[in-house]
């Protein structure tokens, strides 16, 4: 099924810890329609601005979720969020682009090194109920998974 122009349903729930554990990570129509308004509102845009897009994490059942240690409140669990990069683009500088012009629930680089564009990835959430527009940094300080406010 596609979302899109560029983006298809499959690509939005593809997880090789689902094939390999053997998970059903079919979302139903809610999930499915949420999936539909984030591309619309994020990941067509970015496409449409930078180029090819590739997705790591979309949608996430519950069940795979907790599987690979995720927020019992993740997003990416109702298709609210994507995990993605561009190629050729810095992380640190797309969502930057996202942050000044888009409208989004949460925007998360996450695990950026400076000066390093290939580290890390963009998380992003898209929920029309709670455009909050909520700009955090994730870092691993002592093993442990850091948020500050902002990108930085």
């Amino acid at each position: 099924m596609k979302l899109s122009a560029n983006f298809s349903l499959a690509e939005m729930i593809k997880s090789s810890t689902a094939i390999r554990k053997g998970i059903d990570n079919t979302p139903d129509e809610v999930v499915t329609a949420n999936l539909q308004a984030l591309v619309d509102n994020v990941l067509q845009v970015v496409r449409d601005k930078f180029g090819s897009v590739k997705v790591t994490s979309g949608y996430r059942s519950p069940l795979l979720n907790s599987s690979i240690g995720g927020s019992k409140t993740s997003h990416h669990c109702y298709g609210f969020a994507a995990d993605f990069e561009v190629t050729g683009v810095d992380n640190k500088e797309l969502a930057i682009w996202i942050r000044d012009n888009l409208q989004f629930t949460q925007l998360i680089l996450e695990f950026y090194t400076e000066g390093d564009p290939n580290s890390g990835w963009v998380h992003c959430s898209y929920d029309a109920k709670d455009l909050k527009a909520q700009v955090l940094t994730a870092t691993k300080v002592d093993g442990k998974t850091k948020y500050v406010t902002g990108i930085e």
